[in-house]
């Protein structure tokens, strides 16, 4: 599994597993213990984790959520050191430490909270997606 077979839902909590299209949108399965299916129509917002990016300051613009994932990962390995209801001041300097070019101006304290949540969903389930080698990826 890599970040073009995760997906977030527009509305609806958590992270889901692309599974394969189908003729009236994506059929997903949650990225959680309950395994629960759901066919995304049109009509729903579906972001793929690899089209995802976090606003920095650089010329690009922007970092790829897979690269900001993997930097955590590399960092931390799961002990992101912060408390059980980490509070504004201390999620933003979370993200200045990862990200140094982060732009703060557009990156609200709710996109870092996902982030956050993101980052354990798929340690638990898909761990293989945040090492660095690209031999993993292939097997999928």
């Amino acid at each position: 599994m890599n970040f073009k077979d995760i997906a977030t839902v527009a509305g609806k909590p958590g992270l889901f597993k692309v599974l394969k299209p189908s003729r009236s949108g994506v059929i997903l399965e949650s990225m959680d213990d309950k395994k629960a299916k759901l066919v995304a129509g049109m009509s729903q917002r579906v972001s793929i984790l690899s089209d995802i990016s976090i606003y920095t300051l650089t010329e690009e613009g922007a970092e790829p959520l897979e690269s900001i994932m993997k930097k955590i990962e590399t960092e931390f390995e799961g002990d992101l050191g912060l408390e059980s209801n980490p509070d504004d001041t201390e999620l933003r300097a979370f993200m200045k430490h990862i990200l140094p070019e982060v732009d703060e101006s557009r990156v609200y304290t709710s996109d870092i909270k996902k982030l956050i949540t993101w980052y354990g969903i798929i340690r638990v389930q898909a761990p293989e997606t945040l090492q660095e080698s690209s031999e993993e990826e292939k097997e999928d």
